[in-house]
């Protein structure tokens, strides 16, 4: 978290045009309505919550970075303990950001308990903790699909 607190004022002229690409493979991918609820973990400056047309909520461990968006639903936390009841979301995303988790299994687990249904979780390829990511995410998600892009490879999920 220091390091994102320490880059927050560039926070988004380092990585939004990335993560733009992103967000664009998401939104061809699944189909959004604006009554459902979207969680992003992870959710940085927030902008990639003024992609989609729904409910929307982000959380972020930073609170320099989350302090840069007024107008969303914003809450600092961590992916490993989601202040929300269980099945609150019907799409959760998680844009390169479960590779900082300090716990991986249990910031995943908890993303499943909040989802009702989709999850999409993007991760660096060329993260170490890959396999790990990878081998979690098998035993606690059905795979829809896996899209492998400049240098993320975006998972696209349903609970089991």
């Amino acid at each position: 978290m220091k390091y994102y607190n320490s880059i927050s004022e560039g926070y988004n002229k380092l990585h939004k045009e990335e993560q733009l690409k992103k967000l664009a493979i998401i939104k061809k991918n699944i189909k959004i309505k604006n009554s459902d609820y979207l969680l992003d973990v992870g959710c940085g400056t927030a902008f990639s919550l003024e992609h989609f047309n729904c409910k929307k909520t982000g959380v972020d461990p930073s609170i320099r970075l989350l302090k840069q968006n007024k107008k969303d639903d914003l809450i600092q936390s961590v992916g490993e303990y989601l202040p929300f009841k269980d099945d609150s979301f019907d799409i959760i995303i998680s844009i390169t950001a479960i590779h900082n988790f300090d716990d991986l299994k249990k910031g995943l687990r908890e993303i499943k308990r909040v989802a009702k249904d989709k999850i999409i979780i993007s991760t660096l390829k060329r993260s170490s903790k890959n396999n790990l990511i990878e081998k979690e995410i098998m035993k606690l998600f059905k795979i829809d699909k896996i899209i492998k892009e400049d240098k993320d490879i975006i998972y696209f999920l349903n609970k089991k």
